[in-house]
């Protein structure tokens, strides 16, 4: 149900759906009805902002400067009409219904019915303050830094969406303003010390778990540490990993038996080649699975997730957050395999072809915090002193 109330003679519509918090107005002119959220929630501050607008509508429609525009809702709807069909095969399905949710949960409730002109870097400026004051009052803290992100991504493709079919003459500035430089993080990751002492522990819990229906689930946990950190996947690759994605092989440059894996995940389908260690943790998890009959070809490694088990042990081993406090999960083994390479001395080129990513991304988010990357005889090189000039005699008399 609505709530609506009539102004100026009935020439505006002031509303509100049962859905939002804020008052909408509308009214209709030069043949056609122009709507707009007040982003107020007291009736009587609707009712001014309205008047306002409505008389800012008019002068333009006297000065000939009203020209009838699509509105935020009709170019999203067009974004999703084009989004799954060309990015099919391209984009993962979970990161298009990303955009989906994105759109319906934040953004079109904020911008749906503002024309695409009146988005601008003021309106956008706007919705971060709103979505930081909506954050607070549900769960006591605004939305994190990548959510964030992530929503001004799927604006900014339905804007540009807009701008392709003519119907938005130019991005409005979607950069976050008083935003200073932040310091260079890295990603949480287990040292080498951490992960060994990791491997341990999952594998003392499956030779001896804490119960007898967990005997299968503790013996999966610790092959998928070891598979993970041998392979540099992300959780969500290894979970649409199927037995005939991953093939044993020789390879020919490092003499080494090794998987080659068809990786399906947010870019695609790419692939991967792992280290020997994965080798062995491959096989048991095919023989565990051939206990009760033989794995199909489409069967799932890991058919069911292991957050809660491995959140525990995290938990028992005192490895839940790392000393600059960011949180450890199943991706900090990706970021391991990442940084174990890189302190082995692994080309960082070929790295970031293997795990999907950026040589940036590596840069920026790995090898700033290798100490092993920094070459301390290229640092601690001294120049040679230049031996002092001789002084030139002076002129004697006779030299005159």
């Amino acid at each position: 149900m609505t709530e609506s109330h009539t102004i100026f003679d009935g020439r505006i519509h002031v509303y509100k759906r049962d859905d939002s918090r804020y008052w909408q107005c509308s009214a209709f002119l030069n043949e056609k009805n122009f709507r707009i959220t007040t982003h107020e929630e007291s009736l009587g501050k609707a009712k001014d902002f309205a008047e306002d607008w409505y008389l800012e509508l008019r002068g333009k429609h006297k000065r000939g400067e009203l020209v009838e525009e699509k509105t935020f809702n009709e170019a999203a709807e067009q974004f999703l009409k084009e989004y799954p069909i060309i990015t099919e095969g391209n984009r993962n399905k979970v990161y298009v219904k990303g955009h989906e949710q994105r759109l319906a949960v934040h953004l079109l409730p904020f911008f749906g019915d503002m024309g695409l002109s009146q988005i601008t870097a003021g309106r956008l400026q706007e919705y971060r303050i709103h979505r930081r004051k909506t954050g607070m009052e549900r769960n006591g803290k605004p939305p994190a830094r990548n959510t964030m992100h992530q929503e001004i991504v799927t604006l900014r493709q339905v804007l540009k969406t807009a701008l392709r079919h003519d119907w938005l003459k130019h991005l409005p500035d979607l950069s976050e303003p008083y935003k200073t430089t932040g310091k260079l993080s890295h990603r949480a990751w287990f040292s080498p010390e951490e992960y060994k002492t990791l491997y341990q522990a999952t594998r003392e819990r499956a030779e001896k778990p804490k119960r007898k229906r967990w005997v299968w689930e503790s013996a999966q946990l610790h092959d998928y540490v070891l598979f993970m950190a041998n392979t540099g996947l992300r959780p969500d690759e290894a979970s649409r990993l199927e037995f005939r994605d991953v093939t044993i092989v020789e390879d020919e440059d490092s003499g080494e038996t090794i998987l080659e894996i068809e990786v399906r995940g947010k870019r695609g389908v790419g692939y991967c080649k792992s280290t020997a260690g994965a080798v062995i943790p491959f096989k048991r998890l095919r023989d565990r699975l051939r206990m009760n009959a033989k794995p199909k070809p489409t069967d799932r490694l890991f058919p069911k997730g292991h957050r809660e088990m491995f959140n525990r042990i995290l938990n028992e081993l005192d490895f839940k957050f790392d000393r600059e406090g960011s949180r450890r999960t199943a991706y900090s083994l990706r970021h391991t395999y990442i940084c174990l390479r890189l302190m082995e001395g692994a080309d960082i080129y070929q790295i970031a072809k293997n795990c999907r990513t950026s040589v940036e991304m590596i840069e920026n988010y790995y090898a700033s915090h290798i100490k092993t990357s920094l070459d301390a005889a290229a640092i601690n090189t001294r120049r040679k002193k230049k031996g002092k000039k001789a002084k030139k005699p002076l002129l004697e008399d006779e030299d005159l």
